[in-house]
């Protein structure tokens, strides 16, 4: 089977980014299976063919030069262009739902991480809005194969988009391997180093991701404010809202035990998670949520919300709390905080087990069955 793989997504440094990453890799695992990619970007063609050159071997890679904007006036606009006259062999394409080639003939197999920009459509930028909704109607067009990360996403796409739940496939995430990877390979000296270098608190309750309102950070920051005394509290994620909008926020911006950390590197994101006491997910809604998974390897005992995809991915493993309580997540955080050295045992227990649920083989085994759907529907 002849596979293209839109891979432009990796010049965003994001969760899609690590998902078409980990995909790649995985899916050259597999017997059977000829990978070739696709990227389109007018101003990071070295980069995007740098990062490219990570995934391992593949049949080819083409990358046009050819910007966001251009790309969705020539796919999805005019309709010009096609992914096969680019790569003529492929017998199947997988896209990103940000933009669709208009092949018409050509099976088409598409991964929708979540819908937040429907959910909460304040957050998201109108043009991009609008190229995700062109994008998802072409989708259902062309009648594609769509890949769920979760069971909450099946579900919201079969609200929202109103697409057939039978061309809805459900296939989780993983632990993203750059993580296990570096982590592994990280020798005691460098780890000390950045430990020093980022002067993080002796006891601490992390959050890692956007600064946005579905993170859901003014209610942490409400729930932690009580604890500060014994707890400090750092926040790890680039700004995505306004800061200056909140009264809670404005209160504890000065506070000395609030450490807030825009990006950082992927060495320092593991010294910053295996230092946390506890880490604090209490968004109010994710696609899937992969910092849960990131948090279990690292053996933090963690606090999520007890909704979306949440509940799938932390399982048994986690604290579940009512992301709308401030009482109910600060009793989150205080139980995580005052359980027994016998009962944290057993919580590392459950989180070693609910971390295995979650593989990269599994997941493109999964996905190479997707894209065999996918050709036997268009014979």
């Amino acid at each position: 089977m002849k596979v293209g793989i839109d891979i432009t997504s990796l010049l965003y440094n994001r969760g899609v980014s690590r998902y078409t990453a980990n995909l790649v890799r995985a899916l050259n695992q597999q017997s059977g299976v000829s990978i070739s990619l696709y990227g389109s970007t007018f101003s990071q063609q070295t980069r995007l063919r740098s990062l490219t050159q990570q995934l391992g071997p593949v049949s080819q890679t083409i990358i046009q030069p050819y910007g966001p904007k251009l790309q969705n006036l020539l796919w999805n606009w005019l309709r010009f262009n096609p992914i096969q006259k680019v790569l003529p062999k492929i017998d199947v394409f997988h896209s990103w739902d940000w933009i669709q080639p208009p092949d018409r003939n050509l099976p088409l197999v598409s991964t929708i991480h979540d819908l937040a920009i429907l959910r909460y459509p304040e957050t998201a930028h109108p043009e991009v809005l609008k190229m995700h909704q062109r994008a998802w109607k072409r989708l259902k067009d062309q009648e594609a194969e769509i890949i769920a990360v979760s069971r909450s996403t099946k579900k919201d796409i079969v609200e929202f988009l109103e697409i057939n739940p039978q061309k809805i496939h459900v296939i989780y995430e993983a632990l993203p391997t750059e993580m296990r990877q570096i982590s592994e390979q990280m020798v005691e000296e460098t780890y000390l180093q950045l430990k020093t270098k980022l002067e993080l608190p002796e006891k601490y309750a992390l959050f890692v991701g956007t600064r946005e309102p579905r993170k859901n950070l003014i209610r942490l920051i409400e729930a932690w404010l009580p604890l500060a005394t014994e707890l400090h509290l750092v926040i790890v994620g680039e700004k995505g809202w306004d800061e200056t909008s909140s009264p809670t926020l404005q209160k504890a911006l000065n506070h000395p035990h609030l450490h807030f950390l825009d990006r950082v590197n992927d060495q320092e994101l593991v010294v910053i998670y295996s230092e946390a006491t506890v880490f604090v997910y209490p968004c109010l809604y994710e696609g899937f949520g992969l910092p849960i998974l990131e948090a279990f390897y690292h053996g933090v005992p963690v606090v999520t919300s007890n909704v979306s995809a949440m509940v799938e991915v932390a399982g048994n493993a986690a604290e579940l709390i009512d992301p709308l309580s401030v009482e109910s997540l600060r009793s989150g955080i205080e139980k995580i905080l005052n359980e027994r050295l016998s009962d944290q045992q057993k919580r590392l227990q459950r989180m070693v087990i609910r971390l295995q649920m979650f593989d990269w083989n599994r997941v493109a085994k999964d996905t190479v069955g997707v894209y065999q759907r996918a050709l036997e529907e268009r014979q």
